[in-house]
C-alpha cells in the first residue's frame, strides 16, 4: 500500500501546496474509519483539502455551510406532504453523501450541531422514528473558527469526542505561496483530476487496517498513556476508553499505510498529539494544552522496546 499512498498524497499536494504533512494526517484519519477536525482561519485551504480529497478517492462530495439559523432537517433531510399521492416522502439532506464538509460548524446553534452526533457515531440517522444508513464509507470534515471570532457556538465535549483527530493547516511557506499564487485555480485543477482508487478500494482499505495486529506490548504502553493521563496532575480529566480506541485505530491506519501489518510505539506517537490534543485540558484553567507541551509531557511515559 505504501506506493499507492504516496501516490495519492503526491497527488492531493499538488493542490493543497506546502502541506504533506496534513494530507497525510487527513487520509489515516479517514483510512481509519473516523472524522476530522480542521480549526483555523478563514481562506487558509480547508475547503479546498477535503473536495480534492474526496475527488482523489473517487468519493461522492457534499458541503454544508453552518450559519447560526440552521436547523437539524437541512443536515439529514425533511418529509414533505405530496398533494397528488397523499403520502409523506422524504428528501434527503447533504448528509446522505461519503465526504461531507461541515463547513463552520461552530456557527451552527447546538441544537443542529448534535443532528452530527447519531451519524458520526453511528454512520445512520433517526428520521419521523426511521432509522437510515448512511453511505459507506462515511467521512465528515468539518471547519472550524478560532472561537474568539464573532457568532460562534462552542462544540461540547460530545461533540469534539466524535472527531478521531483535530488539525490546523496553517499557512503556507513562501515558496508554496508563490506556487499557488501563479498557479492554475485550484477548481478547475480538482474538476479535471481523475480519482487515484474506487469507493470500493477505500473500504478495502479500511477493512485490512481492522485486521492490522497491535501486540501486547504496544496494547501496554497504550494502556499507560490512558493510564498517566487519569492519574497525571496536568489533566483536568483523562483520555477515556473511546479515546484509546481512536488512538489504536489511528495508530493501525498509520501503520498500514507506511506498509507494515502491525504496529510499533512510534506508530502511536506519530498520532498521539492529533488524537488527544482536542480531548486533554489543563487541570488549572481547563484550557487546552499546546501539542508541543503536550508531547513534553507524554515523554515522561517509559516506551517498549
Amino acid at each position: 500500500m505504501n506506493e499507492a499512498f504516496e501516490h495519492i498524497v503526491q497527488q492531493i499536494s499538488s493542490v493543497v501546496r506546502g502541506k504533506n504533512a496534513h494530507v497525510r494526517l487527513a487520509l489515516t484519519c479517514l483510512f481509519a474509519g473516523g472524522h476530522l477536525l480542521i480549526e483555523d482561519l478563514p481562506g487558509i485551504g480547508k475547503t479546498t483539502l477535503a473536495k480534492v480529497l474526496a475527488k482523489c478517492l473517487g468519493l461522492d462530495f457534499q458541503r454544508i455551510q453552518c450559519t447560526s439559523d440552521m436547523l437539524p432537517g437541512d443536515i439529514i433531510g425533511v418529509s414533505v406532504f405530496d398533494q397528488n399521492t397523499g403520502k409523506f416522502h422524504f428528501h434527503p439532506g447533504p448528509i446522505f453523501t461519503r465526504v461531507l464538509l461541515v463547513d463552520e460548524i461552530n456557527r451552527a446553534n447546538p441544537k443542529t450541531q448534535s443532528a452530527l452526533l447519531e451519524a458520526m457515531e453511528e454512520e445512520q440517522v433517526t428520521i419521523e422514528r426511521q432509522t437510515r444508513q448512511l453511505n459507506q464509507p462515511f467521512f465528515v470534515i468539518a471547519t472550524q473558527n478560532p472561537i474568539e471570532y464573532a457568532g460562534t457556538f462552542p462544540l461540547p465535549e460530545s461533540q469534539m469526542d466524535r472527531f478521531l483527530m483535530r488539525i490546523e493547516i496553517g499557512y503556507p511557506d513562501r515558496k508554496a505561496e508563490k506556487m499557488i499564487l501563479k498557479g492554475e485555480d485550484a477548481r478547475i485543477t480538482i474538476k479535471n483530476m481523475s480519482p487515484c482508487i474506487s469507493k470500493d478500494d477505500v473500504l478495502s482499505i479500511q477493512e485490512q487496517i481492522t485486521h492490522v495486529h497491535t501486540s501486547d506490548a504496544f496494547l501496554d504502553y497504550l494502556q499507560d498513556i490512558l493510564h498517566f493521563t487519569r492519574t497525571s496532575p496536568y489533566f483536568h480529566v483523562g483520555l477515556s476508553p473511546r479515546a484509546g480506541l481512536s488512538l489504536s485505530r489511528a495508530a493501525r491506519s498509520w501503520a498500514y499505510l507506511q506498509g507494515r501489518d502491525y504496529t510499533i510505539p512510534e506508530d502511536l506517537q506519530r498520532v498521539l498529539p492529533w488524537v488527544t490534543s482536542h480531548r486533554l485540558h489543563t487541570r488549572q484553567d481547563r484550557t487546552e494544552i499546546p501539542r508541543s507541551k503536550l508531547m513534553d509531557i507524554f515523554k515522561e511515559i517509559s516506551v517498549p522496546v
